[in-house]
């Protein structure tokens, strides 16, 4: 927390919630304030006044992996069934579950991602303030757009519409989108006023490259349906295609977060009434979830090895110490290094977790303290 937070007095007690939210591995502030050392009812209260005087959304942006290739983008459900009375809690895609959307930006970390951008938004407060999904999603965006750089944003169908493409063009922003193929399927045609008929067949691979997508968006396209796919996967960018497909595939690493975030650290329990104290409880367990998540994937390395992708060149990876032989079987290897650290059992000698706490905080620094190149 020292890598985040300037004031000392701060780190420390932001380091001390964090410690009890992985021991509770909720978001409710009780349970929280059971886990911590002294009294429950005075340690609830100072949580209060640390959520009130601290703006962890101010800091979850140096979570931003300057060496990451791309940077994915993706809202989840968080169901609050019980709150009728919640401000900021409105229905759900079904329209009748009651909770909101927790909007994050993420930079990929092996399988899995870590959040640098938060939004939240419902149903009712795009009702109170006259607003809508797609501000909302631009204003997501907006926060990045100056790190981005030549990154792709890395998005999945519900952000292939218009003004979102157009607002992109516009930023310089390069993308990387699948389309919805519902009801309504997006029309593109060729330079020459073609319509362009989103037509492939099992097996097969369709590119179209320089379409206008309904005319005003010039973009390249690339279809595959593959084998164990019920439906055809197409994807629009402004990139070349094959590089655009590979950078898709790999946006199902913030899907792993937000199931970790969710089961093993209680994302969905949370309980504020105000939606700025939640959207700052819901800052610093993303900020907690990335060091444990750098902890545990060095300890997921000591015990059983590198996973089976560690082969392919991660930017940051961060520094390891030398693994054990692995004699356990491939599944173990995957999993999740927060899986490994929260809900396994495991014994490490002293030195051996002392190294491995160590490697975890020169990869946490990297990230947030990057090295900025010099010409000499």
């Amino acid at each position: 927390m020292q890598q985040v937070f300037d004031d000392h007095r701060t780190a420390r007690q932001a380091a001390e919630i964090g410690e009890a939210i992985l021991a509770a591995r909720s978001l409710r502030l009780t349970e929280i304030a059971a886990k911590m050392r002294g009294s429950m009812t005075a340690n609830y209260k100072r949580i209060q006044r640390f959520v009130h005087q601290v703006d962890p959304r101010a800091v979850l942006w140096r979570l931003f992996s300057e060496q990451a290739e791309f940077v994915i983008g993706d809202p989840t459900e968080i169901e609050r069934p019980q709150a009728w009375k919640t401000e900021y809690v409105g229905t759900l895609k079904d329209g009748k579950t009651k909770g909101f959307w927790a909007m994050l930006l993420a930079t990929p970390y092996r399988g899995r991602a870590i959040p640098c951008g938060l939004i939240t938004y419902s149903s009712k407060t795009i009702a109170a303030g006259l607003d809508s999904r797609n501000l909302n999603h631009l204003r997501a965006f907006a926060g990045l757009k100056d790190l981005l750089g030549g990154r792709a944003l890395v998005l999945d169908r519900e952000f292939s519409y218009l003004e979102l493409l157009l607002d992109l063009i516009a930023e310089g922003v390069n993308f990387v989108i699948r389309l919805n193929l519902g009801a309504h399927p997006p029309k593109f045609w060729d330079a020459d006023g073609k319509e362009v008929l989103l037509s492939v067949a099992h097996g097969e691979t369709v590119i179209h490259r320089q379409v206008w997508y309904k005319g005003k968006v010039c973009v390249n396209l690339i279809g595959v349906w593959e084998r164990g796919l019920v439906e055809p996967l197409w994807v629009m960018t402004n990139l070349d295609v094959h590089t655009a497909l590979r950078l898709y595939r790999c946006r199902m690493k913030i899907e792993q977060a937000f199931r970790d975030l969710k089961s093993r650290l209680g994302m969905k329990r949370l309980m504020n009434k105000r939606q700025a104290y939640m959207q700052k409880m819901l800052a610093l367990l993303l900020l907690v979830y990335a060091a444990a998540l750098l902890v545990g994937e060095r300890l997921r390395d000591r015990l059983y090895g590198q996973p089976p992708q560690a082969h392919i060149p991660c930017p940051n990876h961060g520094g390891c110490s030398q693994s054990l032989p692995s004699k356990k079987s491939s599944k173990q290897r995957c999993y999740s290094g927060l899986f490994v650290l929260l809900c396994q059992k495991w014994s490490l000698p002293l030195k051996e977790w002392r190294l491995i706490i160590t490697d975890a905080l020169s990869a946490f620094t990297t990230i947030v303290q990057p090295s900025v190149p010099t010409h000499v």
